[in-house]
Protein backbone atom coordinates (compact mmCIF):
# COMPACT_ATOMS: atom_id res chain seq x y z
CA UNK A 1 0.00 0.00 0.00
CA UNK A 2 1.17 3.48 -0.83
CA UNK A 3 0.73 5.89 1.97
CA UNK A 4 1.03 9.65 1.64
CA UNK A 5 1.68 12.10 4.70
CA UNK A 6 1.42 15.80 3.76
CA UNK A 7 3.61 18.02 6.64
CA UNK A 8 5.94 14.82 7.14
CA UNK A 9 9.18 17.02 8.07
CA UNK A 10 7.48 18.19 11.55
CA UNK A 11 7.55 16.69 14.96
CA UNK A 12 4.83 14.27 14.17
CA UNK A 13 5.85 13.97 10.27
CA UNK A 14 9.20 12.68 10.68
CA UNK A 15 8.20 9.95 13.17
CA UNK A 16 5.23 8.81 10.97
CA UNK A 17 6.90 8.47 7.97
CA UNK A 18 9.64 6.17 10.07
CA UNK A 19 7.18 4.03 11.23
CA UNK A 20 5.17 3.71 8.13
CA UNK A 21 8.50 2.76 6.16
CA UNK A 22 9.26 0.16 8.56
CA UNK A 23 5.31 -1.21 8.06
CA UNK A 24 5.23 -4.31 6.25
CA UNK A 25 1.88 -3.76 4.89
CA UNK A 26 3.15 0.03 3.74
CA UNK A 27 5.10 -0.43 -0.17
CA UNK A 28 5.88 3.13 -0.68
CA UNK A 29 5.90 6.44 2.01
CA UNK A 30 5.47 9.35 -0.17
CA UNK A 31 6.64 12.35 2.35
CA UNK A 32 4.95 15.96 1.07
CA UNK A 33 6.21 19.27 2.59
CA UNK A 34 6.82 22.41 1.31
CA UNK A 35 10.55 22.47 1.17
CA UNK A 36 12.20 19.04 0.13
CA UNK A 37 14.80 17.90 3.53
CA UNK A 38 18.26 16.67 3.13
CA UNK A 39 17.44 14.04 5.70
CA UNK A 40 16.99 10.80 4.12
CA UNK A 41 14.59 7.74 5.27
CA UNK A 42 15.01 4.59 3.42
CA UNK A 43 11.60 3.68 2.20
CA UNK A 44 10.86 7.32 2.07
CA UNK A 45 10.20 9.14 -0.85
CA UNK A 46 9.49 13.41 -1.01
CA UNK A 47 8.03 15.65 -3.06
CA UNK A 48 7.44 19.68 -2.92
CA UNK A 49 3.67 20.41 -1.93
CA UNK A 50 2.06 23.25 -0.43
CA UNK A 51 -1.62 22.61 0.97
CA UNK A 52 -2.17 26.52 0.56
CA UNK A 53 -5.41 26.63 -1.49
CA UNK A 54 -3.49 27.92 -4.88
CA UNK A 55 -0.77 25.33 -3.48
CA UNK A 56 0.96 22.37 -5.58
CA UNK A 57 -2.27 20.24 -7.41
CA UNK A 58 -2.41 17.20 -4.93
CA UNK A 59 -4.30 14.63 -7.27
CA UNK A 60 -1.31 13.36 -9.33
CA UNK A 61 0.52 13.05 -5.91
CA UNK A 62 -2.23 11.19 -4.13
CA UNK A 63 -2.99 9.23 -7.33
CA UNK A 64 -2.57 4.93 -6.37
CA UNK A 65 -2.82 6.14 -2.43
CA UNK A 66 -4.45 3.64 0.23
CA UNK A 67 -3.84 6.09 1.95
CA UNK A 68 -3.11 10.02 2.93
CA UNK A 69 -2.11 11.14 6.54
CA UNK A 70 -2.65 15.06 6.92
CA UNK A 71 -0.20 16.50 9.42
CA UNK A 72 0.55 19.55 7.71
CA UNK A 73 -0.20 22.98 10.06
CA UNK A 74 0.87 25.95 10.34
CA UNK A 75 1.52 27.15 14.26
CA UNK A 76 2.68 30.60 13.07
CA UNK A 77 1.96 33.90 12.56
CA UNK A 78 -0.48 34.14 15.57
CA UNK A 79 -0.26 38.09 14.89
CA UNK A 80 -2.20 36.67 11.30
CA UNK A 81 -5.00 34.40 12.17
CA UNK A 82 -6.00 34.95 8.61
CA UNK A 83 -2.70 32.93 7.17
CA UNK A 84 -2.96 30.34 9.46
CA UNK A 85 -6.82 30.00 9.06
CA UNK A 86 -5.79 29.43 4.89
CA UNK A 87 -3.33 27.33 5.41
CA UNK A 88 -4.72 25.05 8.07
CA UNK A 89 -8.44 25.60 7.58
CA UNK A 90 -8.64 25.92 3.60
CA UNK A 91 -5.85 23.77 3.11
CA UNK A 92 -7.23 20.81 4.96
CA UNK A 93 -10.41 21.13 3.11
CA UNK A 94 -8.01 20.87 -0.32
CA UNK A 95 -6.14 18.05 1.16
CA UNK A 96 -9.78 15.65 1.68
CA UNK A 97 -11.50 17.15 -1.08
CA UNK A 98 -8.12 16.14 -3.46
CA UNK A 99 -8.13 12.90 -1.89
CA UNK A 100 -12.13 11.91 -2.56
CA UNK A 101 -11.57 12.87 -5.91
CA UNK A 102 -8.49 11.05 -6.18
CA UNK A 103 -10.06 7.83 -4.96
CA UNK A 104 -7.99 7.48 -2.03
CA UNK A 105 -9.59 4.81 0.03
CA UNK A 106 -8.80 6.39 3.94
CA UNK A 107 -7.75 9.92 4.94
CA UNK A 108 -6.21 10.19 8.61
CA UNK A 109 -6.25 13.59 10.26
CA UNK A 110 -4.38 15.10 12.72
CA UNK A 111 -7.01 16.89 15.01
CA UNK A 112 -6.06 17.53 18.95
CA UNK A 113 -6.90 17.69 22.54
CA UNK A 114 -7.15 21.26 21.15
CA UNK A 115 -10.06 20.87 19.26
CA UNK A 116 -12.55 19.59 22.72
CA UNK A 117 -14.65 21.62 24.31
CA UNK A 118 -13.71 22.95 28.09
CA UNK A 119 -13.41 19.84 30.25
CA UNK A 120 -15.77 18.68 32.78
CA UNK A 121 -15.62 19.54 36.62
CA UNK A 122 -13.28 16.64 38.87
CA UNK A 123 -10.82 16.44 35.26
CA UNK A 124 -12.81 13.28 34.58
CA UNK A 125 -11.51 12.04 31.69
CA UNK A 126 -13.55 11.96 28.32
CA UNK A 127 -14.21 10.08 25.71
CA UNK A 128 -13.97 11.02 21.92
CA UNK A 129 -18.30 11.58 22.20
CA UNK A 130 -16.79 14.57 24.06
CA UNK A 131 -18.08 18.36 22.21
CA UNK A 132 -15.02 19.36 19.85
CA UNK A 133 -16.34 23.05 20.08
CA UNK A 134 -12.72 24.39 21.35
CA UNK A 135 -11.66 27.48 22.83
CA UNK A 136 -12.97 30.64 21.02
CA UNK A 137 -9.95 32.90 22.42
CA UNK A 138 -6.66 30.95 20.57
CA UNK A 139 -6.73 30.64 16.57
CA UNK A 140 -5.51 27.14 17.09
CA UNK A 141 -8.32 25.85 18.64
CA UNK A 142 -11.18 27.80 16.93
CA UNK A 143 -9.35 26.23 13.77
CA UNK A 144 -9.31 22.20 15.18
CA UNK A 145 -12.86 22.99 15.99
CA UNK A 146 -14.07 24.12 12.77
CA UNK A 147 -12.50 21.35 10.45
CA UNK A 148 -13.95 18.42 13.52
CA UNK A 149 -17.47 20.01 11.69
CA UNK A 150 -16.72 19.89 8.55
CA UNK A 151 -15.43 16.65 8.89
CA UNK A 152 -18.53 16.09 9.96
CA UNK A 153 -20.35 16.99 6.59
CA UNK A 154 -17.60 15.58 4.43
CA UNK A 155 -17.62 12.07 5.96
CA UNK A 156 -21.76 12.46 5.32
CA UNK A 157 -21.14 13.29 1.88
CA UNK A 158 -18.63 10.38 1.38
CA UNK A 159 -19.82 7.77 2.88
CA UNK A 160 -17.32 4.76 1.19
CA UNK A 161 -14.05 7.09 2.55
CA UNK A 162 -12.37 5.98 5.63
CA UNK A 163 -11.72 9.16 7.72
CA UNK A 164 -9.79 8.84 11.05
CA UNK A 165 -9.43 11.60 13.55
CA UNK A 166 -6.53 11.40 15.84
CA UNK A 167 -6.72 13.80 19.01
CA UNK A 168 -3.85 13.63 20.48
CA UNK A 169 -2.42 15.01 23.95
CA UNK A 170 0.75 17.06 23.33
CA UNK A 171 3.51 15.04 21.69
CA UNK A 172 7.23 15.53 22.53
CA UNK A 173 10.42 14.01 21.76
CA UNK A 174 13.89 14.62 21.74
CA UNK A 175 14.47 15.82 18.39
CA UNK A 176 11.62 18.36 18.13
CA UNK A 177 12.61 20.65 21.22
CA UNK A 178 14.29 23.01 18.80
CA UNK A 179 11.38 23.40 16.63
CA UNK A 180 8.59 23.54 19.72
CA UNK A 181 11.08 26.12 21.38
CA UNK A 182 11.07 28.21 18.67
CA UNK A 183 6.86 27.85 17.52
CA UNK A 184 5.67 28.39 22.28
CA UNK A 185 8.38 30.58 23.55
CA UNK A 186 10.97 31.84 21.10
CA UNK A 187 14.17 33.33 22.20
CA UNK A 188 13.21 33.64 26.29
CA UNK A 189 13.81 30.84 26.86
CA UNK A 190 17.20 29.45 26.38
CA UNK A 191 17.76 25.76 25.86
CA UNK A 192 20.60 25.78 28.74
CA UNK A 193 18.32 27.51 31.39
CA UNK A 194 16.53 24.16 31.68
CA UNK A 195 19.31 22.03 33.32
CA UNK A 196 18.19 20.09 36.53
CA UNK A 197 19.19 23.08 39.82
CA UNK A 198 19.87 25.62 37.64
CA UNK A 199 16.41 27.42 37.57
CA UNK A 200 15.81 28.97 41.31
CA UNK A 201 11.96 27.98 40.81
CA UNK A 202 9.06 27.52 38.38
CA UNK A 203 5.65 29.14 38.19
CA UNK A 204 2.81 27.05 38.66
CA UNK A 205 -0.66 28.75 37.11
CA UNK A 206 -3.89 27.88 38.79
CA UNK A 207 -5.40 24.89 36.85
CA UNK A 208 -2.09 24.12 34.99
CA UNK A 209 -2.41 20.49 34.05
CA UNK A 210 -1.92 18.54 30.71
CA UNK A 211 -0.96 14.88 29.22
CA UNK A 212 1.66 14.02 27.09
CA UNK A 213 2.77 11.77 24.53
CA UNK A 214 5.93 10.74 22.97
CA UNK A 215 5.86 11.16 18.96
CA UNK A 216 6.90 7.94 18.62
CA UNK A 217 3.82 6.49 20.42
CA UNK A 218 1.45 8.70 18.25
CA UNK A 219 3.31 7.37 15.40
CA UNK A 220 2.44 3.81 16.64
CA UNK A 221 -1.12 4.95 16.29
CA UNK A 222 -1.33 6.79 13.57
CA UNK A 223 0.40 3.62 11.70
CA UNK A 224 -2.59 1.32 13.16
CA UNK A 225 -5.23 3.59 11.85
CA UNK A 226 -3.77 3.45 8.19
CA UNK A 227 -3.54 -0.52 8.48
CA UNK A 228 -6.62 -1.42 10.27
CA UNK A 229 -10.32 -0.69 9.13
CA UNK A 230 -11.14 1.64 11.75
CA UNK A 231 -13.33 5.08 11.82
CA UNK A 232 -14.11 8.17 13.82
CA UNK A 233 -12.23 9.78 16.28
CA UNK A 234 -8.86 8.54 18.68
CA UNK A 235 -7.57 10.29 22.01
CA UNK A 236 -4.19 9.37 22.50
CA UNK A 237 -2.41 10.38 25.88
CA UNK A 238 -0.09 8.55 28.27
CA UNK A 239 0.09 8.93 32.05
CA UNK A 240 0.49 10.32 34.33
CA UNK A 241 -1.20 13.60 33.94
CA UNK A 242 1.75 16.10 34.28
CA UNK A 243 1.45 19.49 36.08
CA UNK A 244 4.23 22.02 37.41
CA UNK A 245 5.27 20.29 40.37
CA UNK A 246 6.51 17.23 38.15
CA UNK A 247 8.01 19.41 35.70
CA UNK A 248 10.00 20.46 38.96
CA UNK A 249 11.09 17.62 40.08
CA UNK A 250 12.58 17.01 36.64
CA UNK A 251 14.18 20.08 37.02
CA UNK A 252 15.08 19.80 40.52
CA UNK A 253 13.84 23.08 42.09
CA UNK A 254 11.07 24.50 43.72
CA UNK A 255 7.40 25.74 42.72
CA UNK A 256 6.02 29.12 43.16
CA UNK A 257 2.47 29.77 43.24
CA UNK A 258 1.53 33.01 40.90
CA UNK A 259 -1.48 34.55 40.21
CA UNK A 260 -3.27 34.08 36.79
CA UNK A 261 -4.29 37.45 36.42
CA UNK A 262 -0.58 39.42 36.19
CA UNK A 263 1.34 36.00 34.43
CA UNK A 264 -1.84 36.28 31.54
CA UNK A 265 -1.50 40.00 31.48
CA UNK A 266 2.54 39.87 31.17
CA UNK A 267 2.15 36.71 28.57
CA UNK A 268 -0.28 39.02 26.96
CA UNK A 269 2.17 42.11 26.27
CA UNK A 270 4.91 40.06 25.59
CA UNK A 271 2.97 38.88 22.85
CA UNK A 272 1.71 42.25 21.54
CA UNK A 273 5.45 43.53 21.75
CA UNK A 274 6.59 40.30 19.48
CA UNK A 275 8.80 39.27 22.72
CA UNK A 276 7.05 35.75 22.39
CA UNK A 277 5.31 34.04 19.88
CA UNK A 278 2.26 32.26 21.96
CA UNK A 279 -0.38 34.69 22.37
CA UNK A 280 -2.28 34.77 25.94
CA UNK A 281 -5.26 32.67 24.14
CA UNK A 282 -3.36 29.75 24.08
CA UNK A 283 -2.80 29.90 27.77
CA UNK A 284 -6.51 30.46 28.39
CA UNK A 285 -7.15 27.28 26.16
CA UNK A 286 -4.53 25.19 28.38
CA UNK A 287 -6.04 26.07 31.16
CA UNK A 288 -9.28 24.78 30.32
CA UNK A 289 -8.55 21.56 28.10
CA UNK A 290 -9.73 18.08 29.17
CA UNK A 291 -7.94 14.64 30.09
CA UNK A 292 -8.88 11.97 27.69
CA UNK A 293 -9.14 8.45 28.34
CA UNK A 294 -7.29 7.12 25.80
CA UNK A 295 -9.30 3.60 25.60
CA UNK A 296 -10.82 3.27 22.79
CA UNK A 297 -7.00 3.58 20.91
CA UNK A 298 -6.00 0.71 23.69
CA UNK A 299 -9.87 -1.38 22.19
CA UNK A 300 -9.85 -0.65 18.68
CA UNK A 301 -6.09 -0.14 17.48
CA UNK A 302 -4.56 -2.55 20.09
CA UNK A 303 -2.03 0.36 20.98
CA UNK A 304 -0.35 1.43 24.14
CA UNK A 305 2.04 3.97 24.59
CA UNK A 306 6.16 2.39 25.41
CA UNK A 307 6.65 5.82 26.97
CA UNK A 308 5.06 7.34 29.94
CA UNK A 309 4.55 10.82 29.79
CA UNK A 310 6.96 12.10 32.25
CA UNK A 311 9.35 9.89 30.07
CA UNK A 312 8.56 11.67 26.79
CA UNK A 313 9.07 15.14 29.23
CA UNK A 314 12.38 13.80 29.73
CA UNK A 315 13.44 13.81 26.50
CA UNK A 316 12.25 17.06 25.38
CA UNK A 317 14.37 18.88 28.19
CA UNK A 318 17.34 16.81 26.92
CA UNK A 319 16.88 17.98 23.87
CA UNK A 320 16.44 21.76 24.85
CA UNK A 321 19.35 21.57 26.36
CA UNK A 322 20.93 20.54 23.04
CA UNK A 323 19.49 22.38 20.96
CA UNK A 324 18.35 18.89 19.32
CA UNK A 325 16.56 19.05 15.62
CA UNK A 326 16.98 16.84 12.99
CA UNK A 327 17.94 18.22 9.09
CA UNK A 328 14.84 19.17 7.71
CA UNK A 329 13.49 23.21 7.54
CA UNK A 330 10.92 23.03 10.07
CA UNK A 331 12.95 20.73 12.51
CA UNK A 332 16.28 22.34 12.42
CA UNK A 333 18.73 22.20 15.75
CA UNK A 334 19.36 25.41 17.64
CA UNK A 335 22.83 24.44 17.40
CA UNK A 336 24.74 22.85 14.19
CA UNK A 337 23.75 19.50 13.56
CA UNK A 338 26.57 16.94 14.60
CA UNK A 339 27.09 13.57 12.44
CA UNK A 340 25.29 11.50 14.72
CA UNK A 341 22.35 13.55 14.93
CA UNK A 342 21.69 12.37 11.27
CA UNK A 343 23.10 8.78 11.74
CA UNK A 344 20.35 8.23 14.33
CA UNK A 345 17.49 9.72 12.66
CA UNK A 346 16.59 6.19 11.04
CA UNK A 347 16.19 4.33 14.76
CA UNK A 348 14.01 7.94 16.65
CA UNK A 349 13.21 4.77 19.15
CA UNK A 350 16.28 4.06 19.97
CA UNK A 351 17.44 7.95 20.35
CA UNK A 352 14.63 8.10 22.41
CA UNK A 353 15.47 5.50 24.71
CA UNK A 354 18.66 6.59 24.93
CA UNK A 355 17.20 10.41 25.85
CA UNK A 356 15.03 8.97 28.16
CA UNK A 357 17.81 6.98 30.18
Amino acid sequence: MKVVVTGATGNAGTSVVCRLAADPHVTEVLGLARRVPRWRQPGVRWAAADVDPDGTPLGPLFAGAGAVVHLAWKFQPTHDPVETWRTNVLGTVRVFEEAAAAGVPAVVYASSVGAYAPGPAYDRPVDESWPTHGWPGAAYTREKSYLERYLDGFEAAHPDMRVVRMRPAFLFKETSASEQRRIFAGPLLPGRLVRPGLLPAMPDLPGLRFQALHTDDAADAYAAAVRLPVRGAFNLAAEPVLDVAALARMLETRVVRLPLRPARAALSAAWRMHLVPAPAGLLDALLRLPLMSSARARRKLDWEPRYASGEAMTAFLRGLREGSGLPTPPMAGDRAPHAADVADVAEPEERARRADG
